[in-house]
């Protein structure tokens, strides 16, 4: 039977550094395979301002508050930071975590915050093709960092689902490709992947097709996995209920 991999994406939001330490803690316990957060100055999905931690430096920290899961963010914005300073980041995190980041990289959306903070938004196609130009800086910047990344090299998720660009660079560059649901919407988008690495010369089966999902019974989560998922990620808030993690942790584990 295939790999499975369960993973949790706590948002930095609208909590406390204390509660959200806990919290990556408690899920590292629970025995998730990855924990997650996003790359944000502000919350995303609201007009509401709140708490909010910025996505690296609470990567270092949960680098230091867990031992065993993988962690990265889902997906950091390409726009926010130097390619090459970036890759120095993730190697710093790769160090500290013993090995156990994973780059998530998108090209960005989020145009209140990149106005807030002063980044040039531009169109999609302009962030588009920064991502793609900085994919290959990145992992050249890698094989000249002293000391070297201790994973060699870091794996890299590439989060989005445009089929000509965002698809075409996970073919390309990714190691772990994410999606969304619903179920056909992610079957559709996976297969258009399958088509860029044809075309290309890759592997399919090289990238591991992960999904953020809201599914969470055994049955939906069994069709993911038919439809060629191997690494489920939910998301938690505060007020922390670990109760889907839980049962997303009891349903990997009696695949197995």
């Amino acid at each position: 039977m295939a790999r499975i991999r369960v993973g949790v994406l706590l948002q930095p939001q609208f909590t406390t550094y204390a509660a959200y330490a806990q919290a990556v803690r408690q899920v590292e316990a629970l025995g998730v395979d990855t924990i997650w957060n996003w790359d944000h100055f502000l919350p995303p999905y609201t007009m509401r301002r709140g708490n909010h931690f910025e996505g690296w430096t609470l990567l270092a920290a949960m680098a230091t508050l867990t031992s065993r899961a993988e962690i990265g963010c889902l997906v950091t914005c390409n726009s926010y930071r130097n390619p090459a300073l970036l890759a120095t980041m993730a190697k710093t995190v790769d160090h500290i975590s013993g090995g156990r980041l994973i780059l998530g990289m998108g090209a960005g959306w989020f145009e209140r915050e990149y106005r807030e903070y002063g980044y040039p938004f531009g169109t999609a196609r302009d962030r588009l093709k920064a991502l793609a130009a900085a994919l290959p800086l990145i992992k050249q910047r890698w094989q000249l960092e002293l000391p070297a990344p201790v994973r060699d090299s870091i794996p890299i998720c590439i989060g989005g689902e445009g089929e000509q660009i965002t698809l075409k660079l996970a073919a390309q560059y990714a190691d772990i490709w994410n999606g969304f649901g619903p179920l056909d919407n992610f079957k559709r988008k996976s297969a258009v992947l399958d088509r860029w690495c044809t075309e290309i010369g890759r592997d399919p089966k090289a990238i591991e097709r992960s999904i953020l999902t809201g599914t969470h019974t055994a049955r939906g989560l069994d069709r993911l996995v038919e439809a060629g998922a191997g690494h489920i990620i939910v998301t938690l808030h505060d007020p922390w209920n670990f109760a889907t993690v839980k049962q997303l942790v009891c349903w990997r584990d009696a695949r197995r």
